[in-house]
Formats: C-alpha cells, sequence, structure tokens
C-alpha cells in the first residue's frame, strides 16, 4: 500500500479549510516522454519546490515531479506554524551535541525564518504571515521548565521568550488547561497551502519545470541518472529527494531512519464574538503534551485546531471525532461548535525529532523527516540540498553530521513497535503526568 493513494483522491487536494481558501492554478500536465535536465526534484512540497526554485535561480535546468499536485501533502495541510530554533529545543541540543553545534543549529533556525519570510516579500505570496507564537503549559512543573528556559534562551542565545504566568498566559488564551507558559514574538504562523503555491509559482518563473500527477517509481542510480514515472522518464546529472512521509520505496536507507505519521486538523464554524474565548491576539499556540495541541484562529475566525496521532497507513473514519476529544479538553466550552472542516496528512518523523538530511550518493540528496517543525525546515532544506549541488554545502553537512539511528524493527516491525510506543505516551498525556 502507498501512502501516496491510500486516503486522497489522486491528484485533488484535501477538502481542507486551507484548500476552500486557494486559489491553485490548473492542474499542470504530467511528464510524457523523457526529459532532460541538470537536476531532477522529486516532490513537489516546500523541500522540493525550494530546491527547484532556488537551482532555477542559480541558472540550473530542473525539472520537479509531483504524484498529485504541489503542496498536496503535509506542505499544503499542516498547522501553519513557523517555529523558532529545531524542533528539540537549546538545552537538548546541547546535552546531545555540544553547545557549539548547538548554537549552530539556533542560527540555521533563525535564518530559516528570515528565508521564509524573504521569499513571502520577494514573490508577494498571500500567505497571511504573521508573527507570535505560545508555548502552553499544562503543569505547574512544565511551566516551570518553560520558565527556566526562556532564561536560557536569554543568557546564552540573547534571545528574548517572554515569560507568561497562569493570568498572563489566560489573558492570551483563556483556556482552563494551561497553567503558563511562553510567548515568542519572533515566531508566527502563515497559510501553508498559499505559501506552498506561491512557491510554486515563483519556481516557475525561475525556469524549473513542474510536472503534477507524475508518480515516481523507480530510480536508476549512476553518472547519469534515469528517474522513471508511469509515462515518462526525466534523465539528470543530480537528483533531490523531496517526498517525506510520502517517499515509499525510493530509497531503504531514508525509509529505516524516517518514518510517515499522520496527523488531523479540524476547522470550527466562524465563532465571531465566542472567539475571544479563544485566543485574544492573533498568534498561534502549541503545547507541551506529547502529542502536541496546536491550535489557532482563521482569518475569518474559525479555531484551527491540530491534535491527536494515527500510525498506520489509513486515516480514522471519522476525523472530527478523533479531533474533538482533545480540543474539548482544551476549550470546553466549544462542545456544541459545528466542525465544517477536518482533514489529515503525513508528514514523517525521526528517532531524533531533527531533520534527516542525506547524500545517499555523490550526485544524490535526500532531506526529510521534520518532525513537525516543517515550514521553516523544510523550506531551509531545499536551499540547503540546492547550495550543495553547487559545491556550497556547509549549513547542509550541519544537518548531516547530526546522528541518525535507524527505527527499530525494520520496515515490517517498525510501525507496531511506534504504536506501543506512542500509545504509552499518549496514556501518559491523559493521566497528568
Amino acid at each position: 500500500m502507498d501512502l501516496l493513494f491510500s486516503n486522497d483522491r489522486r491528484g485533488s487536494y484535501p477538502d481542507s479549510w486551507y484548500a476552500a481558501t486557494s486559489n491553485p492554478p490548473a492542474p499542470r500536465p504530467p511528464l510524457r516522454g523523457t526529459a532532460k535536465a541538470d537536476i531532477c526534484v522529486v516532490g513537489g512540497g516546500y523541500t522540493g519546490l525550494s530546491a527547484a526554485l532556488h537551482l532555477a535561480e542559480a541558472g540550473r535546468s530542473v525539472v520537479l515531479l509531483e504524484a498529485h499536485r504541489a503542496g498536496f501533502g503535509a506542505s499544503g495541510r499542516n498547522g501553519g506554524q513557523l517555529g523558532s530554533g529545531q524542533r528539540q529545543d537549546q538545552v537538548t541540543l546541547e546535552k546531545r551535541h555540544g553547545r557549539e553545534t548547538a548554537q549552530r543549529l539556533w542560527a540555521l533556525g533563525q535564518e530559516a525564518k528570515a528565508l521564509v519570510a524573504d521569499l513571502v516579500a520577494r514573490h508577494d505570496i498571500p500567505c497571511d504571515l504573521t508573527h507570535g507564537l505560545a508555548w502552553a503549559g499544562g503543569s505547574d512543573a512544565s511551566v516551570r521548565d518553560l520558565h527556566a528556559y526562556a532564561a536560557h534562551m536569554a543568557e546564552h542565545y540573547d534571545y528574548p521568550l517572554e515569560a507568561l504566568d497562569r493570568d498572563a498566559f489566560a489573558a492570551l488564551c483563556p483556556s482552563p488547561a494551561y497553567r503558563g507558559g511562553l510567548f515568542d514574538p519572533g515566531a508566527g504562523h502563515l497559510h501553508p497551502l498559499q505559501l506552498a503555491l506561491g512557491l510554486a509559482r515563483a519556481a516557475e518563473a525561475a525556469g524549473a519545470q513542474l510536472f503534477e500527477g507524475s508518480h515516481v517509481h523507480h530510480v536508476r542510480h549512476g553518472s547519469k541518472l534515469v528517474v522513471q514515472t508511469d509515462a515518462g522518464r526525466v534523465e539528470a546529472d543530480q537528483l533531490i529527494l523531496a517526498c517525506n512521509g510520502y517517499l515509499g520505496g525510493l530509497d531503504r536507507q531514508v525509509a529505516a531512519k524516517v518514518m510517515p505519521i499522520n496527523n488531523f486538523i479540524v476547522a470550527t464554524q466562524p465563532l465571531g464574538a465566542e472567539a475571544a474565548r479563544v485566543l485574544t491576539r492573533d498568534i498561534a499556540v502549541s503545547d507541551d503534551r506529547f502529542v502536541v495541541n496546536y491550535f489557532r484562529l482563521s482569518r475569518d475566525g474559525r479555531l484551527l485546531f491540530g491534535g491527536g496521532e494515527s500510525y498506520g497507513y489509513r486515516f480514522p473514519s471519522d476525523i472530527r471525532a478523533a479531533v474533538r476529544k482533545p480540543m474539548l479538553r482544551v476549550f470546553p466550552h466549544l462542545a456544541d461548535t459545528p466542525l465544517d472542516y477536518a482533514w489529515g496528512g503525513t508528514l514523517a518523523i525521526t528517532r531524533a525529532r531533527m531533520p534527516y538530511l542525506a547524500r545517499l550518493a555523490p550526485n544524490v540528496l535526500s532531506a526529510s523527516g521534520y518532525s513537525g517543525h516543517g515550514v521553516g525546515n523544510a523550506v531551509q532544506a531545499g536551499k540547503l540540498m540546492a547550495e550543495a549541488l553547487r559545491g556550497q554545502s556547509d549549513g547542509f553537512d550541519t544537518f548531516r553530521a547530526l546522528p541518525a539511528a535507524p527505527f527499530p524493527g525494520g520496515g515490517a516491525l517498525r510501525t507496531p513497535l511506534l504504536v506501543l510506543a506512542m500509545s504509552w505516551f499518549a496514556l501518559r498525556d491523559r493521566l497528568g503526568f
């Protein structure tokens, strides 16, 4: 079973609030026959689109192949949060890799935010990029940890995070579920599908060729690569795999270290005056649960709430019911509020919850496994791979040097083993540990 075709209509965006509020172009034609290029990019999400854009701007000939539509996958369905740093916090990164590497990773995270903002401005992408993101603590202990982290970031990184006690956090987010948190004025949120569509337009304008409905099912490696689809093939000198959770069987090395999981989002009906009982400012929020809840208000006053995960191939039969449970733990007053949209998507995680960037062969690069931090990471990874193929690999090599352990159990057992582990942590969330 292929995740590309397990849960969605072929060649169609999911029935999400994002798709309902975007204006995608007509489908691009699939690849037919033989195309030749300096570089072939497989995958039309943030990573592939960013790589194609930066390579085309550098004068390279680029063919990008997407099995569905540009922005079809996680890039067009995610929570839209543009976080600071990396998926792992700086204290964790210092313990794992030392202060020097952690500081380099922080700098790369800051560059990723700046890159997204620059691309949005330079290419006039109407994705409602807005600053402000809060981290919510559900216990006194987690709030103390968050406040200690703010002090650490001020002392060692000169980065301002505002520590919020219970009353200050409630002034931003009047939920009974939280006891305090942090506010990050340098992070933000945006309309993810509009960002993807804008990157696709920019890549084409720079000279990249984008083919949709072009499912890659085989790569023949060598000094001249052949990338095969159902109806055509690309002959290229270099290859970028930008598939994230939809890699399938294209590369075993990546598949051993990057695992797809599913996540789900709902959009309520417009809340009107009730929106102030959710958020009092136009910010995004993520909480401290192992299975993270994340939410924000849409521009038309809906609550966009993400929560719940699954680890098989299929989405739950009733996404609304699956997400309503965590949503009501955070906002019990919305029990009778209709959910106008509900959708799922496939992302990818690594054991370290850090991106996995790899040189699979002298002329083949891959980036994936953003672990829920992909808006900035994925756009940046595309640029870093474009630079690496042109001989400028410092940023790419920083991520490439990070240890990346395979999931235990191999392809056959990694999913059931992960389900057991995740179920344990989800139980801890429910019990309040």
